[in-house]
C-alpha cells in the first residue's frame, strides 16, 4: 500500500463525530483525515482531503446520507440510527459497501473497519484483478459481520468482540500475551478465548519456537 487508508468521518452530532474518529485512528493503517456535520460540508470536506473511505450518517440535517453517496467519490460505510428496512436498502443500492446500526460497541465498528483495511490491501496494486483475489477481498470485506455463535458458559461477549477485533486489525500472527495486552484481559483469559477461536476454525494456530526450545503459540484471524 502507498500509504494509510484515509477517513473522512461524517455525523450531525459533534460529539459522536469525535468518538467514530477515536474508534478509526485506534485501527491499523487508517487515519482520520478531517470531520463533517453536514451534507454540504461532507462534500467539501471530500473534495478537499479525498478520502478513501467515509464514515457516513444517514440522519443529517441537510439532506439524507445515503443521498451522498455517489457524489463522495469513496467507499462508504454507513454508521446510522436508521434501522428501517427501506433506509438501509436505500443505502446499498446507493452503493455502500457495510451498515452499522448504532447504538454499538466500539469493538463492532472497529472490527468493520479493520475487515475494509483488509480488503483495501487484497485490491492494493496496479493491472487486472484475478477472480481468485476479488473472491478474498470481499471475504475480507465482511469477515466482521458475522456474529459470534454461541459463546462457551462463563465468556463474555464484550471480551470476545475485543479480541477479535485486535486479531482482525493484527498485521502478523499474535501470541496470548499479544493478544492479553492489546485488550487489557489477563493471558491466561487470552488464552481461553484463542483456544475457543480455534476449535472453531476461526482462527489459524502455528508455532514458533523460542530460544528456550519450548514452542510459542500464535494466531491469525482467517481472512477467508
Amino acid at each position: 500500500m502507498t500509504g494509510p487508508i484515509r477517513v473522512l468521518v461524517v455525523d450531525d452530532d459533534f460529539r459522536v463525530a469525535r468518538l467514530h474518529a477515536e474508534i478509526v485512528a485506534r485501527v491499523a493503517g487508517l487515519e482520520v483525515v478531517g470531520l463533517a456535520h453536514t451534507g454540504a460540508d461532507a462534500l467539501a470536506a471530500a473534495a478537499e482531503h479525498r478520502p478513501d473511505l467515509v464514515l457516513l450518517d444517514e440522519y443529517l440535517p441537510d439532506e439524507r446520507g445515503s443521498a451522498l453517496i455517489r457524489r463522495l467519490d469513496a467507499a462508504v460505510l454507513m454508521v446510522t440510527a436508521a434501522d428501517d428496512v427501506a433506509a438501509v436498502r436505500r443505502a446499498l443500492a446507493a452503493g455502500a459497501v457495510n451498515v452499522v446500526l448504532k447504538p454499538f460497541k466500539p469493538p463492532v465498528l472497529a472490527a468493520r473497519l479493520a475487515a475494509f483495511a483488509r480488503f483495501w490491501s487484497a485490491l492494493d496494486g496496479a493491472g487486472p484483478v484475478e477472480q481468485r483475489t476479488l473472491d478474498g477481498a470481499m471475504a475480507a470485506l465482511h469477515e466482521g459481520d458475522a456474529p459470534a455463535s454461541a459463546l462457551p458458559k462463563g465468556r463474555s461477549a464484550v471480551t470476545a468482540d475485543a479480541i477479535r477485533e485486535a486479531l482482525v486489525a493484527a498485521t502478523e500472527a499474535l501470541t496470548a500475551a499479544d493478544v492479553a495486552e492489546a485488550t487489557g484481559v489477563s493471558r491466561a483469559t487470552a488464552q481461553r478465548y484463542l483456544s475457543d477461536l480455534a476449535r472453531s476454525g476461526r482462527v489459524e494456530l502455528s508455532l514458533r519456537y523460542g530460544t528456550t526450545g519450548r514452542p510459542e503459540h500464535r494466531y491469525t484471524w482467517r481472512s477467508a
